[in-house]
């Protein structure tokens, strides 16, 4: 457990557990948020992509009710809410509060006997940072309620596989984000010091990950989390319209998915496409499905210099062709580039959040301050910046 998250935490949940709700909680849990290395807006186009936990979590405390209704409190957002189950997409689906009773809901629409909750939550992964702090939150309530509701068949891989499909209900149906299951997938399948390579072509519960060694330290590096503040939400509407554009662009190819459309076939498919932002849109989401496999392969090989061209390309291709990137990342990718770091480039879903650098250990301070010193420069918010190790997956932790 790393320092950011205190072997404290479960013990103080407890305490505001009583404080929240009067009693003593059933159990704490927890789940991680996470870094994708590279490939993204793949995984709803039946791609690959290659995410990793990071030791940044959220937990919590939770305990059975006996109506249906989910109370939940947040130690980092004012205020209780109460949201009852039945009629659920009717009514008022709870905000934030909607990622944790999505999951209960998804849960019974798949067949299981679920009831109320009391949670009490402690978010360690920042908000609007694209590290996935929405489906930590998913993640951490399924495998409590799988613990408290004793639901079968979500042990082992194949379990969490199925595990994380429901959070993806959840948050499409309830919470309204129309995210592809990277997060998910990553949040209850991670391990430590390993990526994950996904394959989003088939069925999810058919595709099994591959595990992918990714310990940094071992050659002198590490992975610098470059938060810039520039907040971003998946259900603002920018995330759906690409979503939406990469299947009008399905459409008019007539292919099954643009996993179907090899690199080589580019030259050839594009001119079919009637509108330039599909043409760009289609040679993003191909050029990134195939730096997934080279980059698979640089690590496997250890060849971390490879990743140098990987990932300057992938950020390039996510500024230029899937335009989603922002002033603050660009500025945090090319200072770290320029003041260290091997390679660089934006992750998640974009429109703000956070990049990433593979950066020499002895060289995280410097190109940390040379971020943070660029950014005031340009009069941003002030960015976050913190080294992170591959870490496991969600898992009771009381």
């Amino acid at each position: 457990m790393s320092d950011s998250q205190p072997r404290a935490i479960p013990t103080a949940l407890v305490s505001a557990f009583r404080g929240a709700f009067g009693g003593k909680p059933s159990g704490v849990w927890s789940a991680p948020g996470r870094v994708n290395l590279i490939g993204e807006h793949t995984d709803y186009n039946h791609g690959l992509c290659l995410p990793l936990a990071i030791p940044r979590r959220a937990w919590v405390a939770a305990a059975p009710r006996a109506d249906r209704r989910l109370r939940i409190v947040s130690r980092q957002v004012p205020g209780e809410r109460t949201i009852a189950l039945d009629g659920l997409l009717e009514g008022n689906r709870g905000g934030w509060a909607a990622y944790a009773v999505g999951v209960l809901w998804a849960l019974e629409q798949a067949g299981h006997e679920v009831g109320g909750l009391d949670v009490v939550v402690d978010g360690r992964v920042p908000i609007g940072s694209g590290l996935s702090s929405s489906a930590a939150l998913e993640c951490a309530v399924a495998v409590a309620a799988v613990d408290l509701f004793g639901l079968d068949g979500y042990d082992g891989e194949e379990g969490r596989r199925a595990l994380a499909q429901i959070c993806v209900r959840a948050e499409n149906d309830v919470a309204g984000a129309p995210t592809g299951g990277m997060d998910q997938s990553a949040a209850l399948l991670a391990r430590a010091d390993e990526a994950l390579l996904l394959d989003f072509d088939g069925a999810p519960a058919d595709t099994a990950p591959v595990h992918v060694p990714f310990d940094l330290s071992a050659h002198g590096l590490a992975l610098l989390v470059m938060n810039t503040r520039a907040e971003h939400s998946l259900d603002d509407g920018q995330y759906g319209n690409r979503r939406e554009e990469c299947r009008a662009a399905v459409a008019e190819l007539g292919v099954p998915s643009l996993r179907a459309v090899q690199p080589g076939d580019l030259d050839r498919v594009l001119p079919r496409l009637a509108s330039e932002v599909l043409r760009r849109r289609v040679r993003h989401v191909v050029s990134e499905i195939e730096r997934v496999t080279q980059t698979v392969d640089a690590l496997e090989r250890e060849d971390f210099a490879a990743l140098t061209g990987l990932f300057d390309a992938s950020h390039a291709s996510m500024r230029d062709d899937f335009e989603i990137s922002c002033p603050e990342l660009d500025t945090a990718v090319e200072t770290a580039r320029a003041f260290g770091a091997l390679a660089a480039r934006m992750t998640g879903g974009g429109f703000g959040g956070s990049a990433i650098a593979i950066v020499p250990a002895s060289l995280v301070e410097r190109v940390s301050q040379a971020v943070t010193t660029a950014f005031a420069d340009h009069r941003f918010r002030e960015p976050e910046l913190f080294p992170v190790t591959a870490d496991g997956p969600a898992r009771r932790d009381r």
